[in-house]
């Protein structure tokens, strides 16, 4: 593999993909697919060079785990397998949506995912949302607890602030901080983001395509299937979808100038800002796959990134990230 493709994570001592492969959408979140056209799409990403997957027990109930852990069959030391629990309920129905970071749950959580996906140690174990309820050092205290038992590697954190942060690194480092983050997404800049830099934490975008809207092939709600979650989130109804339809055209003039697409312009953008960041674009199709892995190939000028910067300043995204129960799942200085 290119070694512009891959970079150290954080301080974990391990070299993973730039571009890692979000894992989500093969289990219903964003409409139907196929398990077997799946697991093609995660082993053609491994066969490219993509080793850092993303999955969680949420995604599909289980389903998503499963599926990741029937594809790393014969697989397994070539990926950076990271997961997730504390979040539970149905994902395409975020009123239903629950978190759970108590000790005896982050332990039977962990149990539960290692025997759906199959593996001995988890790489990277993520606590998918913060519970109020439970001090977060209590939390990490008992992911730490893994890390002793052999069960998981490294601890990584979902959508928390940068004051969170530095009370979960107190406890146990924390290799890894996910969050959403693109064009259409910059607020991680004003807190977690410049965090993570100080504290040597590695910063994994989650939706680095806008949920697919920075790809330029969203033009309607109506695209989506009755059971894929963009049809209740807030961007992407009509009030909201025409405005935010104007960044991504404007994007897509510089990418057609590149001979890009606005999709590998907005992964390029991403990967330009820091070797410190891994965006783990999600797809179920080869054909997306692929695109996505193109991007590692474009090289971004330091005007173009000025200009993609003066984008973002003069398109300004309508709409909030989450309908409102979901929403207030996320960690307050990171909630938008």
């Amino acid at each position: 593999m290119n070694r512009l493709q891959t970079a150290p994570f954080a301080s974990t001592g391990r070299s993973v993909s730039r571009l890692g492969l979000g894992c989500m959408g093969m289990s219903g979140v964003y409409g139907t697919s196929s398990d077997e056209e799946s697991i093609r799409t995660i082993h053609h990403a491994l066969d490219l060079g993509c080793t850092l997957l993303d999955t969680a027990d949420v995604y599909g109930a289980g389903h998503n785990e499963e599926l990741v852990g029937r594809a790393l069959l014969g697989n397994r030391e070539r990926v950076f397998l990271a997961t997730k629990f504390g979040l539970s309920g149905i994902s395409n129905s975020p009123g239903q949506l629950s978190v759970n970071g108590s000790a005896d749950y982050v332990q039977s959580a962990c149990e539960r995912s290692l025997k759906r996906l199959g593996v001995e140690t988890i790489d990277l174990y993520y606590l998918h949302r913060l519970d109020p309820a439970t001090p977060i050092e209590e939390t990490v205290g008992a992911m730490a607890r893994l890390v002793e038992q052999g069960k998981v590697r490294f601890l990584g954190l979902s959508e928390i602030s940068g004051a969170t942060l530095k009370k979960a690194h107190a406890v146990h480092p924390i290799s890894a901080v996910q969050s959403e983050y693109s064009l259409w997404w910059t607020e991680p800049e004003q807190d977690i983001l410049p965090t993570c830099r100080e504290l040597g934490t590695a910063f994994v975008p989650y939706s680095p395509l806008g949920r697919g809207m920075l790809t330029g092939k969203i033009t309607s709600s109506e695209q989506f299937d009755a059971k894929d979650w963009r049809r209740i989130a807030p961007r992407f109804q009509s009030e909201s979808l025409d405005q935010n339809a104007a960044l991504v055209n404007a994007v897509s003039r510089i990418a057609e100038a590149k001979g890009a697409t606005p999709g590998q312009i907005a992964l390029a953008w991403l990967l330009a800002e820091g070797q410190d960041i891994f965006p783990i674009p999600g797809t179920k199709r080869i054909s997306y796959l692929e695109e996505n892995w193109h991007s590692l190939e474009i090289t971004l000028s330091d005007s173009d990134r000025a200009d993609l910067r003066r984008l973002i300043l003069d398109h300004p995204i309508q709409g909030e990230r989450y309908p409102e129960h979901a929403g207030k799942l996320v960690d307050k200085s990171t909630q938008s």
